[in-house]
């Protein structure tokens, strides 16, 4: 099995590389790669390696630009010690996601993952709508709670108690069913990422609670307008293109 390692901290790459061989002694290491810009030059001229155990922040960028640029079919195994890029990951041949400070076991688990779909796809290429099938639900990490900032203090708030979440000047903010309202250091990308299905983005502005609808109603340009349980200073739509979705998360309520 000949695998490559992407890591920017040298340290790091080299205990990764000693863990992999101790669990796997026939592992070849071919490559230890420090960044965006170096494992992009080494995969335009080198044959593709069994697997791949990379960082996602480098010091040159984000990993995710290498397989953006370079066509890659070998899976890969991301190691990092940010969880908000967990579906990032696995579009980009990602068959499982660690966190740092990893383990021993964790290495294990991931090197027994990539054993495991190689025995299930044997003989076949497996594309990435069957990795991602195979894996469910874990390309989604679904939290319970969230920190937000209010003054000097940072604070968790759960989830279940978050009416919705909503951008304005660029910034994203969240209102809890008791009307709280507090600033969130993510996009609603990454809030749509670890939030549990009882969330709807609604249009690119609104991430809504299903506990926060009061109801909903014909708006114009067949879309729909979204009354709260709690005030709320604009009108909010379901764009027309999501409307049918929405209706039928809606009804699962």
């Amino acid at each position: 099995m000949k695998i490559v390692i992407i890591e920017d901290e040298k340290p790091a790459a080299g205990d990764l590389a000693e863990t992999i061989i101790s669990l796997a002694p026939d592992a070849q290491i071919v490559a230890v790669l420090h960044s965006v810009k170096e494992a992009i030059s080494w995969f335009q001229k080198n044959e593709q390696p069994d697997l791949i155990f990379s960082d996602i922040q480098l010091g040159d960028g984000l990993s995710f630009e290498i397989f953006k640029t370079i066509s890659i079919n070998s899976p890969v195994v991301f190691c990092t010690a940010y969880d908000e890029y967990a579906l990032q990951a696995f579009h980009a041949n990602g068959i499982e996601y660690i966190l740092k400070p990893y383990d021993k076991s964790t290495v294990e688990a991931a090197l027994n993952k990539y054993n495991n779909l190689k025995i299930k796809f044997s003989g076949n290429t497996a594309n990435l709508d069957q990795i991602i099938q195979l894996l469910g639900e874990k390309k989604k990490q679904v939290r319970s709670s969230v920190l937000v900032f209010s003054r000097d203090k940072i604070i968790p708030v759960r989830l279940d108690d978050i009416a919705l979440f909503y951008i304005e000047n660029e910034v994203t903010h969240l209102i809890t069913h008791n009307q709280k309202t507090f600033t969130i250091n993510k996009t609603l990308e990454e809030i749509e990422n670890i939030s549990s299905d009882d969330f709807f983005r609604v249009n690119r502005q609104f991430l809504i609670n299903r506990k926060a609808i009061r109801e909903a109603s014909p708006y114009f340009a067949r879309k729909l307008s979204v009354t709260l349980t709690i005030p709320f200073h604009d009108t909010i739509t379901v764009s027309k293109v999501k409307v049918s979705d929405f209706l039928e998360w809606l009804s699962a309520r």
